[in-house]
């Protein structure tokens, strides 16, 4: 079976975020496929580069960079709602006059097009957050 997530919620608040990585990995681990992850509204912060949490906490973008690594499992920032929070790549850094990228290269920004990819190209579509 084929797989999409869409997650809607902020890896700092709430459980959605980290709930979507483990399914993904569930999802995998079960021999399926996981065609594409697309981060939507707040959940376009789970590709920042920049955060850091206490050494106490759970490693909120570890599990994505993992999926997108050893998995290759596309992750993708929708573009108009990561710029608009202060996600960036290079290219849209540059663009934009900015000084630094602030998106992990594990992930790539698009538009809504992409999600309606995966939804046409997946036998599911789950949505994580809201």
């Amino acid at each position: 079976m084929i797989y999409s997530l869409l997650v809607l919620s902020s890896p700092v608040s709430g459980q959605g975020a980290q709930t979507a990585a483990a399914f993904a990995e569930a999802v995998l681990a079960a021999g399926h496929t996981v065609r594409r992850v697309f981060f939507f509204d707040a959940g376009c912060y789970a590709g920042t580069d920049l955060a850091v949490f206490p050494q106490d906490e759970t490693d909120r973008l570890g599990p994505w960079i993992d999926l997108a690594e050893q998995q290759q499992v596309e992750l993708v920032l929708c573009i108009s709602s990561a710029i608009r929070r202060g996600q960036l790549d290079a290219t849209e850094a540059s663009r934009h006059e900015k000084p630094c990228a602030s998106v992990h290269p594990a992930f790539t920004l698009s538009g809504l097009g992409e999600l309606v990819d995966a939804t046409a190209n997946s036998d599911r579509l789950v949505t994580f957050g809201g």
